[in-house]
């Protein structure tokens, strides 16, 4: 043991008006890195307030909002990067995603090509009563030292252009080391949450990026992600609070109060409804 060297591993969440998701997925993360930054808005003080309780940095900007932008993730990204050393392996992951507890065990037992960038598959859970049933009587995602278990949710979308660019990580969880390869940057040419994650993946070469088949997260969903359209939050947060209170009421006005304007209200608080139809 005393020839073991362990890695040195960071993480930024941009967390904006998702604080109900980081609320039950800091607690698990922070306990993984090293350092973690949470990157927000000035106005989303609910993010604030999750990151002072657990004791985590929080770097408040408007940032996202330069030159029109509706939400330019790349630049939060870059505002808690600038607060990371980047000196060796770094996270760059949403708050709706947690980590099991043996993700960093694995991770610090991997033969890591520091000149690559990494990513894992998520399982896909459903809504707040499903994640709070597998905290209840959690599956087990690794065992024996050997097995892999993709089954407590169904395996999400991975994203592999498999005519021509190849696998490619996304946003959710991409890990790469910024001081061996010299990428200390996040793409900013898009104002909004899409496409930057992907962007950032080729800056590698296919060979440098890989899958971790060894791990898997867990994504977190506030609706029923059958009866709710991709990208639905690429523009800000637009769907339902992650909490016990939409389970409990048909109409939550908390759900649905990033919202401007009655009828995108009114809208938000139809697709609520219907959202509680299909939640398990």
């Amino acid at each position: 043991m005393a020839n073991v060297r362990w890695m040195i591993l960071e993480a930024v969440i941009v967390c904006v008006n998702y604080a109900d998701f980081l609320a039950h997925t800091l607690p698990y993360n922070k306990t993984l890195f090293n350092k973690l930054v949470v990157v927000t808005d000035t106005k989303d003080l609910d993010t604030k307030r999750v990151c002072e309780y657990h004791h985590v940095e929080c770097v408040q900007t408007d940032v996202f909002y330069e030159n029109g932008d509706t939400f330019n993730k790349g630049k939060g990204i870059n505002e808690g990067l600038k607060r990371l050393s980047c000196g060796e392996w770094v996270v760059q992951l949403d708050a709706d995603i947690y980590l099991p507890p043996l993700t960093r065990f694995i991770l610090d037992k991997l033969e890591l090509d520091p000149e690559t960038i990494y990513g894992m598959d998520r399982l896909m859970c459903p809504s707040y009563k499903a994640w709070i049933k597998f905290l209840e009587k959690p599956r087990p995602i690794q065992e024996a030292y050997i097995y892999i278990h993709p089954t407590a949710f169904p395996v999400g979308v991975r994203i592999a252009e498999y005519m021509s660019k190849g696998y490619e990580p996304i946003g959710y969880f991409q890990m790469w080391n910024p001081s061996a390869t010299g990428i200390k940057d996040y793409p900013t040419q898009h104002g909004k949450a899409d496409r930057t994650d992907v962007l950032h993946a080729k800056k590698f070469p296919r060979l440098k990026r890989q899958l971790i088949p060894e791990l898997l997260c867990i994504h977190l969903d506030s609706e029923n992600s059958t009866v709710i359209k991709m990208g639905k939050n690429w523009n800000g947060r637009q769907t339902a609070l992650f909490s016990i209170d939409y389970l409990l009421s048909p109409i939550v006005t908390t759900a649905c109060g990033y919202q401007k304007g009655f009828w995108r209200k009114l809208l938000c608080y139809l697709q609520v409804f219907i959202g509680k139809l299909f939640a398990k």
